[in-house]
């Protein structure tokens, strides 16, 4: 076998081979072509004597999408037919047999955020599931609660927060109100518009005995609709919440949202 040797040709002269079975998406594309951009064309294309793709289809067509006038390549000229037909099936099929240890890529991934790296999803990792194996790990060995974690006793002498209270936290608002009362949304957004709104409002069912558990943990009842209402009352009280999904903007625009439940007493 001789030895490897990388080479830059024209990207047109690279061509696919028509009998690969492996399909890319355009998504997956578009990730192969950020990582292309980030990291640079670090894995050459492997083809065969005439320059027809054994492997690296997705690299090809990540160069195209990025309008590269050259890819590096590696030229296997010393395969034959049977060998390169099946080393294109193999080089797919045998990397989707590999796993992941899942503890060790939570310490890669909680680095990459430690470090504030800008574009995280370049890992091929959505946002989404970096919050999933994130959560698993935490779980599998969680912190041990430190003072700022102690549930102060409960005092009617030492009420922090009231109603109508505006809380600003760098850049988050969060303020304590009735979500009945359209006025709070504006003094909450500020003239700014919600991107979205993530909401839960009571069902008119008692917390105790539908989401205590086992008992273990035991949760406040709801200030309103926690029970205590009619089928009459708690229906004139949804159709009240619901129709502040009407909120016009200074331009005298319309956006819409969905409002949330009242704060618990």
């Amino acid at each position: 076998m001789s030895k490897l040797a990388i080479q830059y040709v024209p990207l047109e002269d690279v061509h696919p081979y028509a009998g690969n079975a492996r399909t890319h998406s355009k998504r997956q594309i578009r990730q192969i072509a950020d990582s292309i951009q980030r990291f640079g064309f670090a894995n050459p294309v492997l083809v065969s004597g005439n320059q027809e793709v054994i492997a690296g289809h997705g690299r090809l067509a990540a160069a195209k999408l990025l309008g590269l006038a050259s890819i590096p390549i590696v030229v296997l000229a010393d395969m034959t037919e049977a060998d390169r037909r099946a080393y294109v099936i193999a080089d797919n099929k045998l990397a989707e047999l590999a796993g992941w240890d899942r503890d060790t890529l939570a310490i890669e991934l909680q680095f990459l955020q430690d470090v504030q790296f800008e574009d995280i999803e370049v890992t091929g990792f959505s946002l989404g599931e970096i919050d999933i194996i994130l959560d698993e790990a935490s779980e599998k060995s969680p912190q041990e609660p430190g003072p700022e974690d102690a549930i102060p006793a409960k005092s009617p002498h030492n009420i922090v927060s009231r109603a109508g209270d505006l809380w600003v936290l760098g850049n988050h608002r969060l303020l304590c109100g009735d979500a009945r009362d359209s006025s709070i949304y504006q003094r909450l957004l500020d003239g700014q518009m919600a991107d979205v709104v993530l909401t839960d409002p009571p069902f008119n069912l008692p917390i105790e005995g539908h989401v205590s558990g086992l008992g273990k943990v035991k949760h406040q009842e709801f200030a309103m609709a926690s029970g205590e209402m009619s089928e009459q009352e708690f229906s004139h009280r949804a159709v009240e919440v619901l129709s502040r999904t009407h909120i016009p903007t200074a331009q005298n625009q319309t956006r819409w949202s969905l409002t949330g439940h009242a704060s618990r007493s």
